[in-house]
C-alpha cells in the first residue's frame, strides 16, 4: 500500500500545480523512488491511494502494476486509506509505505519481510533513530525493548515503512483515521513491534528535504 494521497501543503510552490509524490529527488519522482522498493518477491499486489491531482498520479502509473484508489470526497488518513484499499490489496499482512521518503542502504521491504513473525507481530514498523532522521524535525516516536516490542516516547523515528496484519481496522467506528488507532491497541497487548533501518532515510515532505535527500544519495554511491 502506497500512500499518495496528501495536499502536500508543507512542500509550498512545489505542489501548486503537482501532487506531492510527483516532486522530483535525484531526478525521479517521490513515487518512483517508492515504487522501486517494492520490485521484491514477497510484494504481489500494489495499490497506490490519490487523491489531490488525482489525475496527474493514475496517469504517471497508466503502465505499470498499480491499482489506484481514488480518496473522494475526502481524504480518509491512513488507516481508513488502508482500509479503504484492503478489497484491492487482498488477505493477509500488507506492507505500507509513505511516498514522501528517500532511502539508502539495504531495502527496508526485504528487511520487514525477513524480520516479520506472525506468530509474535501484528505490525513491524521500521524506525531510525531521531539523529539519523535527515529532513524530519523532532526527537522520535518510539522505544523499543531487548524483544523488539515498541513502546511510545522514545528515540526512534518511525519512517514510514511497515508490515500489519489489518484485521483490527474493521473494529474502527469512523470512515477517517490514523493508524496510530490499532498501533495503540497493539502497543497494550504487546504485539507492536519495531525494527531499526542501518542504512539512510530522509523526510521529503518539504522543500528543504529534497536538497538532503539528494545529499544523501550522493554519500551513499561514494560508499
Amino acid at each position: 500500500m502506497l500512500f499518495a494521497a496528501g495536499f502536500g501543503t508543507r512542500m509550498g510552490a512545489l505542489t501548486a500545480d503537482r501532487p506531492k509524490p510527483l516532486v522530483e529527488v535525484a531526478g525521479r519522482p517521490l513515487i518512483d523512488h517508492a515504487l522501486a522498493l517494492t520490485d521484491i518477491g514477497p510484494v504481489r499486489t500494489r495499490v497506490m491511494n490519490v487523491h489531490y491531482r488525482a489525475d496527474q498520479l493514475i496517469d504517471h502509473v497508466a503502465d505499470r502494476p498499480v491499482t489506484v484508489t481514488h480518496e473522494t470526497p475526502d481524504i480518509l488518513d491512513t488507516g481508513g486509506g488502508l482500509r479503504n484499499a484492503l478489497p484491492a490489496l487482498g488477505e493477509g499482512p500488507v506492507f505500507t509505505l509513505n511516498s514522501d521518503a528517500v532511502w539508502s542502504g539495504p531495502n527496508p521491504l526485504s528487511a520487514l519481510a525477513a524480520a516479520w513473525d506472525p506468530a509474535r507481530m501484528e505490525a513491524l514498523l521500521m524506525l531510525v533513530p531521531a539523529d539519523r532522521a535527515r529532513g524530519h524535525a523532532g526527537t522520535g516516536d518510539f522505544d523499543i525493548d531487548a524483544r523488539g516490542r515498541l513502546t511510545r516516547g522514545g528515540p526512534l523515528t518511525y519512517t514510514g515503512a511497515q508490515i500489519i496484519r489489518p484485521d483490527r481496522l474493521s473494529q474502527v467506528k469512523q470512515d477517517v483515521f490514523s493508524l496510530n488507532v490499532i498501533w495503540r491497541q497493539m502497543e497494550a497487548v504487546g504485539t507492536l513491534f519495531g525494527l531499526v533501518h542501518p542504512g539512510g532515510w530522509c523526510d521529503v515532505g518539504h522543500p528543504g528535504g529534497i536538497t538532503e535527500a539528494e545529499a544523501m544519495l550522493a554519500e551513499s554511491d561514494r560508499v
